[in-house]
């Protein structure tokens, strides 16, 4: 998958005034959370993160205690981790497409063996249960899925996640189900995928729904100690242990985790709403609507005048709007990833004007 030259970070904020190519809500400022950090002592930290801060998370899932809970830099981090500790060169992952990279780009270059199963538009999005299955072999070590998904925000219902877990449990692999936008899910989150089995492993961070994606708190959760051992171990070898002023922030906000989520998990289903409205009038896109997090994927009906290159050129260079091209996710140009939580509620809203006035040449 490309690393874009022309990303964000690299073309510049300033130069993008309708940036809806982010993934996550708006940055927070230490500020706005109403935290004053206090004299800490930047000591190495606990190797498996703050006690306190993995009993916060581990509270979240039934029957899990703090000791199944691993604090990583971000899910990154966390995905880099599951990958380079459980798979080798004679190993097989079932992984769906699209995917975050790095639940794509670890596994081809540590060498494994890879089968994706892509998820179609034509499907709503939807995990094939069946494909999945029939991909599974005999050296298949991790099926790997995400949920709410990136770049569609469409959720698997809690029967296809237990039909998952107990697929991995039949055919003796794990299944790893990167949560990451579980937190904003618009109609109740699915249990925490750990929960279910101590073959299941879940990744999340506060990246995404909390807007703090510069503290860099991801976690892995598992039930299976060995295997938390070996994941330690790794972390151990990465990074030791995490950041002492990052942890503190990380239990600082989960501890007031009902108060920061409920205003923004309305503004989202708000601004959905908008999108949903936008897309209902717009006869060049469709969609398929999003379940949770702060991303869509639509697809254009037809070649935009000039082709998709041009159409990127037009938004970007005559209208300042900035969206995540397909083939970022190693799909067509004619789809885009269209983040709807992270700019202002002005900058949204016109942004989703010049997309339209983009596409019309």
């Amino acid at each position: 998958m490309p690393i874009e030259v022309e990303s964000p970070e690299e073309y510049g904020y300033g130069l993008i005034r309708y940036n809806l190519s982010e993934s996550s809500v708006a940055d927070r400022t230490i500020s706005s959370l109403g935290l004053q950090i206090p004299d800490l002592t930047l000591l190495y930290g606990t190797h498996r993160g703050s006690e306190g801060l993995r009993a916060l998370i581990a509270a979240d899932g039934e029957g899990l205690k703090p000791d199944d809970v691993l604090i990583t830099g971000g899910a990154a981090g966390a995905l880099f981790i599951i990958a380079t500790a459980l798979l080798g060169r004679d190993d097989h992952l079932v992984v769906i497409r699209p995917n975050y990279a790095t639940n794509l780009e670890t596994p081809r270059a540590i060498g494994c063996a890879m089968t994706t199963i892509d998820l179609r538009f034509e499907d709503g999005f939807r995990i094939d249960l069946d494909a999945i299955a029939a991909a599974v072999t005999p050296r298949t070590r991790l099926i790997s899925v995400t949920c709410p998904h990136n770049p569609t925000g469409v959720m698997c219902s809690e029967a296809e996640l237990r039909g998952l877990a107990d697929l991995a449990s039949r055919t003796g692999c794990r299944l790893l189900v990167d949560e990451t936008y579980r937190d904003l899910s618009f109609d109740g989150a699915l249990p925490l995928a750990a929960s279910l089995g101590s073959h299941v492993i879940s990744v999340s961070s506060l990246s995404k729904a909390y807007g703090v994606p510069g503290i860099r708190i991801g976690w892995i959760i598992t039930r299976d100690p060995a295997l938390q051992e070996v994941f330690l171990a790794a972390k151990e070898q990465i990074s030791i242990c995490g950041s002492v002023v990052d942890e503190w922030i990380a239990e600082q906000i989960l501890q007031n985790r009902a108060a920061i989520l409920e205003p923004t998990l309305a503004e989202m289903r708000r601004r959905r709403g908008v999108v949903a409205d936008w897309i209902a009038g717009e006869e060049r896109l469709d969609w398929v609507a999003p379940s949770g997090g702060v991303v869509c994927f639509p697809r254009m009906r037809a070649e935009p005048p000039g082709g998709t290159g041009a159409f990127y050129r037009r938004l970007l260079d005559v209208h300042g709007c900035y969206v995540g091209p397909g083939h970022w996710f190693e799909m067509p140009d004619t789809f885009f990833r269209l983040g709807y939580g992270w700019p202002t509620g002005e900058e949204f809203e016109a942004g989703l004007q010049a997309i339209s006035a983009a596409l019309r040449g």
